[in-house]
């Protein structure tokens, strides 16, 4: 049982101080936390390498494939939604450019027949 004790305060103790952490982030400071989680959630992974290592049984096999797979789709899956919310802040700063430059195409093209009907 006094086994437990460190290794359970030292959870309740990174869990209150990430708790505490995350609440003075500004929201629009999430998403670039959001994906630097992202990168440090690839830990998980190579402590997935570093027990197969380790494995001699087929229980061992199967719980370290299972872990390879969930630590894969938990990192995959952050990063598809950090790319979907930058989408969301990009989709209106680039409508607004392409219009301008499409504008700014039509006024070249009237300005180069202009100059070519002058000059004839």
């Amino acid at each position: 049982m006094s086994e437990l004790v460190t290794p359970i305060t030292l959870f309740v103790l990174a869990l209150l101080i990430g708790v505490e952490v995350i609440g003075k982030v500004p929201a629009t400071l999430h998403t670039p936390l959001m994906s630097g989680a992202n990168s440090i959630h690839g830990i998980v992974i190579v402590g997935v390498i570093i027990v197969a290592s380790q494995a001699h049984t087929p229980l061992a096999y199967v719980f370290i494939f299972l872990a390879a797979v969930l630590g894969t789709m938990n990192v995959v899956g952050g990063y598809v939604v950090t790319d979907r919310m930058l989408e969301m802040f990009k989709s209106a700063k680039s409508t607004k450019k392409t219009k301008s430059e499409s504008e700014q195409a039509i006024s070249d093209d009237a300005r180069a027949k202009k100059t070519n009907e002058g000059a004839k």
